[in-house]
């Protein structure tokens, strides 16, 4: 049983690093669509002190998976375009401006799905050497 857990404990920890860097790759999104440097700055900080950890470094895909969420968002926040649409309330009324949401759609979910098939590729960010030694040993028997 414990060297099922042992596993199963990395999986979790390789997990968390990849969603952490999936924040960061949001932010750095976030930074060159609309805020720049403000965001940039600190999160580059960020990544540099996280890539110099391993464990957090093997997770690193989670960047382009961040970043595609960011992409999704702002498809999901077009979804009522190309062009103009109008509304009208009791009390206001007004027209927006939509881009189309499709270049945004494919972006966000390449991005998206790369960053986790190419975590998944990477050995979900367990090395091999690891594997090996959490792995059940076969007896040789001899004949």
């Amino acid at each position: 049983m414990a060297a099922l857990q042992t596993p199963f404990r990395v999986h979790v920890a390789d997990c968390r690093w990849f969603w952490a860097w999936a924040v960061l790759g949001c932010a750095v999104a976030l930074g060159l669509v609309s805020l720049g440097l403000i965001v940039i700055a600190p999160a580059a900080l960020v990544g540099v002190l996280m890539a110099s950890r391993l464990p957090a470094r093997r997770s690193a895909f989670g960047l382009l998976s961040g970043a595609g969420l960011l992409l999704l968002y702002i498809a999901w926040l077009q979804r009522d375009g190309p062009g103009t649409t109008c509304w009208q309330r009791a009390t206001a009324s007004g027209c927006d401006q939509h881009l189309n949401p499709l270049p945004w759609l494919i972006a966000g979910l390449a991005l998206f799905i790369g960053g986790i098939v190419a975590h998944i590729r990477n050995g979900d960010g367990v090395s091999r050497s690891r594997r090996r030694r959490h792995a059940p040993r076969r007896h040789r028997t001899r004949r």
